[in-house]
């Protein structure tokens, strides 16, 4: 269970402190990572583990385009799930504000308070699909400043549940409607090799991606397979991705989200 996630600038300034449990983690804890990261990686948080354990508190961080995202607990969880969230953070934050830096968490510090407060309750997950999140907070354009401005009123929630919030496929919205009906697939692979001096390959792997790009209307069912699915190692899925025909039959089944998203992860 994480007690505290704090969004913290390239100089080490809290931006944004949401406490998501009773007991209220204290600040002091913020300068005792800093005084870390200065000793320990010359003041680059990028190159700073992941995981580090402080007197008082286990504490977990990731860095992105000069925020540091920092989350706490006093007790023991998996590292993993605390270290995924708060990359599901930082993309949510960058699919809703366009871009991730300083300027723009301190310009829309409003969006990213009721962002932090839907994504987790009391200190465990809660929704983290963008599609619903979008329906629950609207996101910021110039319109909804301006209406800000005139009417005084700040406040960015919807009025009701999503309807996908209670869906078995709460990632994808049931009300959608799209003129296109298309979808596109995209696969990027990075190479990383060793040649030695006579030019003879000694060692080559591959890392790969599959992005996806989905315009279709309501709730598709889809799937994709692979000419040799042998070569594909270390899978990591898309929750809407069904596990159980890829372990049998190397098939990717799935009903995916609307809008653009990283339906698997690879090595080869």
């Amino acid at each position: 269970m994480l007690q505290c996630i704090f969004l913290l600038s390239d100089s080490g300034e809290v931006m944004v402190e949401k406490q998501m449990a009773a007991h209220c983690v204290d600040r002091a804890i913020c300068a005792w990572f800093w005084d870390y990261v200065v000793a320990h990686a010359a003041g680059d948080p990028s190159k700073v583990l992941q995981v580090v354990v402080s007197p008082t508190h286990y504490l977990f961080q990731i860095y992105r385009n000069g925020v540091t995202f920092l989350a706490c607990t006093q007790v023991e969880m998996a590292p993993l799930m605390a270290v995924e969230f708060l990359s599901r953070v930082a993309d949510v934050l960058t699919d809703y504000l366009g871009d991730l830096n300083e300027d723009i968490i301190k310009d829309n510090f409003v969006i990213v308070y009721q962002i932090l407060d839907e994504m987790m309750d009391n200190g465990f997950p809660l929704t983290t699909e963008p599609n619903i999140l979008k329906e629950m907070i609207t996101p910021p354009n110039i319109v909804n400043k301006m209406l800000n401005v005139v009417t005084g009123k700040s406040s960015t929630l919807g009025s009701k549940l999503p309807d996908a919030a209670a869906s078995f496929v709460p990632w994808r919205r049931t009300t959608v409607k799209d003129a296109s009906n298309e979808v596109y697939v995209n696969i990027v692979e990075e190479l990383d090799a060793c040649v030695n001096r006579e030019g003879v390959l000694v060692k080559c792997e591959a890392y790969g991606e599959v992005q996806v790009n989905c315009s279709l209307p309501g709730v598709p069912e889809l799937t994709m397979s692979f000419a040799n699915p042998a070569i594909i190692n270390d899978v990591t899925f898309h929750p809407c991705v069904r596990f159980r025909p890829w372990e049998s039959n190397q098939i990717l089944s799935f009903v995916p989200p609307d809008g653009q998203f990283k339906l698997m992860s690879y090595r080869n």
